[in-house]
């Protein structure tokens, strides 16, 4: 039992020391490999760091790279715009007529403009009216009413163009997201919206088939129809096709913005109606009294259809009133 037991400790201490004596070599041998494998994993961590830095800065860089891509862009469009405002402020009477859907040539309104004359100075004659309130009415119908109906027709057609371009706009972002290219999108539009949207997209692409880009093209729908609408479509393409970015997203901020302006013009519409409603009124009182006087007592109101100063009163008020309704028309319109 003695012998036993002792054999037994002696095992265990040599043992112990054994694996002391192992501790003792083999400790200089782990402590190295483990200062080497935390210096190891630092310079993996500050390779990391240093590798998600240059991927920020680069970030930052390209950010930075882009914003002044869209700066430089924004001016030139700035530039560009306020050429095309010098241009378009001064419309021609070719231009007015194109943007007023009419199929008419320069001549063929002078013509019509003349004959209007003729026809209101025979209408004048025929009541007996002087010669100098003849000549006024035929300058005024040759020049006045003519160029009024032109302005009302080509004022018609924008406002078409305003209510249908959001649906263009619509489609364009619809057949981006699908995965057709821009000259698609602008093809389908040119053949599925309806008029006028359509005819000026069908120009957009016969003149980029001539070998124009869709930037200079889309730029030239904006002389075409000069509204704040195609003038945002187009600086939004036109930085498109310069900074790149997300066309789908843009557009379809865009049209948000164009419906938005919609909404709020109709609002502005029916708040101003009744101020309108006040000018038909004031502005028909006039010839709505003089009516029934002549309709009672013609005798009585003759007498300003009978003597010239009668005429030249009559002529005098009614410059005033338009003068007042013209006044009470730019006050109840709201341009934004």
């Amino acid at each position: 039992m003695l012998t036993s037991a002792a054999g037994l400790l002696f095992i265990l201490l040599s043992t112990v020391a054994a694996g002391g004596l192992a501790y003792a070599v083999l400790q200089p041998r782990i402590a190295a490999e483990k200062k080497v494998e935390t210096r190891r994993s630092q310079y993996t961590r500050d390779e990391s760091d240093r590798a998600s830095l240059k991927v920020a800065r680069d970030r930052l860089q390209e950010q930075s790279k882009r914003r002044k891509t869209i700066q430089s862009s924004l001016k030139d469009l700035e530039e560009r715009q306020k050429e095309r405002d010098k241009h378009t402020g001064k419309l021609t009477l070719k231009r007015r007529l194109e943007q007023a859907g009419l199929p008419l040539t320069v001549k063929h309104f002078a013509a019509i403009s003349v004959a209007m004359a003729f026809l209101g100075a025979l209408i004048a004659l025929l009541f007996g009216l002087s010669w100098i309130l003849t000549l006024g009415v035929a300058i005024f119908a040759g020049l006045g009413l003519p160029r009024f109906m032109l302005a009302r027709a080509r004022k018609r057609r924008l406002q078409k163009f305003v209510d249908e371009f959001p649906n263009a706009v619509d489609l364009i972002v619809r057949g981006v997201k699908s995965g057709l290219p821009l000259n698609d999108t602008l093809r389908m539009v040119a053949s599925e919206i309806q008029e006028p949207v359509r005819g000026e997209f069908q120009k957009i692409m016969e003149t980029q088939q001539m070998g124009v880009s869709i930037s200079e093209a889309i730029e030239r729908l904006y002389r075409n129809v000069p509204i704040p609408e195609t003038n945002f479509f187009s600086i939004v393409i036109t930085i498109q096709a310069q900074a790149g970015g997300n066309l789908s997203e843009a557009l379809g901020n865009l049209s948000k913005v164009l419906r938005d302006r919609r909404k709020m013009k109709g609002k502005i519409q029916a708040m101003s109606m009744e101020a309108k409603a006040s000018g038909a009124i004031i502005g028909s009182l006039p010839v709505i009294v003089a009516s029934l006087v002549y309709l009672t007592t013609p005798d009585y109101i003759s007498i300003l259809f009978t003597t010239d100063i009668g005429k030249i009163i009559l002529l005098s008020s009614a410059v005033w009133m338009a003068l007042g309704i013209l006044t009470m028309k730019k006050m109840i319109n709201f341009d934004f």
